[in-house]
């Protein structure tokens, strides 16, 4: 378990994601791929470089009822925190 810095408030993360250098489809398969080993409640961190996974990850929340808690853009990379439903 770790920890990420939004906006000064700490969010916990459970586990991990590197999509960085995928493109759709892969950064959202793997995505529900890693949800699934986690437990309700838990929170996973991607990294991705995708400029479409900040829609396409909304999307997928929307979808799936699991929350997207914050996603951030620094550079060309895209930090997102989704909490398992």
């Amino acid at each position: 378990m770790s920890d990420t810095i939004l906006e000064n408030e700490v969010i916990e993360f459970h586990k991990e994601l590197d999509a960085r250098g995928l493109n759709c489809p892969l950064p959202i398969l793997k995505a529900k791929k890693a949800l699934a080993e986690l437990q309700s409640g838990e929170v996973l961190r991607i990294m991705a470089t995708d400029p479409g996974s900040v829609r396409d990850f909304q999307a997928f929340c929307k979808q799936t009822g699991n929350a997207l808690l914050s996603h951030v853009q620094t550079g060309h990379e895209f930090v997102f925190l989704m909490q398992r439903k």
